[in-house]
């Protein structure tokens, strides 16, 4: 799975349109809001990675932050973010830019977000861990990370990963992925990449790019989301990480 191919998907006119309207109409959801609330405070100068047509920037908005950049890497879902914002008339910037190599100096954010599992669809380990590098250059000591994961031990989807690991064992997996835990399967919005990770191996990619005090929650540990929302998406797990002070390198 090449990074050109993920392009290609998001740029599709249907993922597109998808995106659009929901950030135009979903919002926001209720473990997000919670969640980001609890950490960002309204001051803080935020970053959302991977923002898609603007869903979380416009909805952080909503709540009293001011302090926002959103980027992506596909031109087209960046369009429709600063589309939406501009009739909303809000002040978030978005802008066009990469995940594993963000155009931006160090330490000028308090806090990211990389929402909607948004991470997990960079192809290959080595592409995930250079942007988690990224994002801790740009946010201050002590500057707080948040995203979300699919989980690989869901139970729900507990024989498809033993028949999947059959198939890594024997040879018979689908060629075109990049190692255990891929998907790419036909969807409504076009051909979708998904990594599916288990927490080990978050935790380890986070601490081998730097990052401390690591948690995670499930999403229905924090809200009953409302069904448009499950709708939209499955169950998650948020993770946060902390990049470290200047006490916690001194020490």
């Amino acid at each position: 799975m090449e990074p050109q191919s993920v392009h290609e998907h998001f740029s599709d006119p249907r993922a597109v349109q998808h995106y659009a309207k929901a950030a135009a109409s979903l919002g926001l959801w209720v473990s997000e809001e919670r969640v980001f609330q609890s950490i960002f405070p309204k001051e803080a100068t935020l970053l959302e990675v991977g923002c898609g047509a603007g869903r979380i920037s416009i909805g952080l908005w909503e709540l009293g932050y001011r302090h926002l950049l959103g980027i992506d890497f596909v031109r087209e879902m960046v369009s429709e973010a600063r589309r939406l914002n501009k009739k909303l008339e809000y002040g978030v910037s978005f802008r066009h830019g990469d995940a594993t190599r963000l155009d931006l100096e160090d330490s000028l954010f308090d806090g990211a977000i990389f929402g909607f599992n948004g991470l997990m669809q960079i192809p290959g380990r080595e592409n995930r861990r250079r942007a988690m590098s990224e994002i801790h250059r740009v946010l201050r000591p002590g500057g707080v990370f948040v995203f979300t994961t699919h989980d690989r031990a869901n139970p729900r989807y507990r024989e498809f990963w033993e028949a999947e690991k059959r198939r890594w064992e024997n040879g018979t997996m689908n060629p075109g992925l990049c190692e255990f835990g891929d998907r790419f399967y036909e969807a409504p919005i076009g051909c979708t990449f998904m990594h599916i990770p288990s927490q080990a191996e978050i935790t380890l990619d986070l601490e081998a790019t730097g990052w401390t005090g690591i948690e995670s929650v499930h999403r229905s540990e924090v809200a009953n989301e409302p069904a448009d929302v499950r709708e939209f998406s499955d169950e998650c797990r948020f993770w946060i990480a902390r990049r470290p002070d200047q006490a916690d390198t001194a020490g």
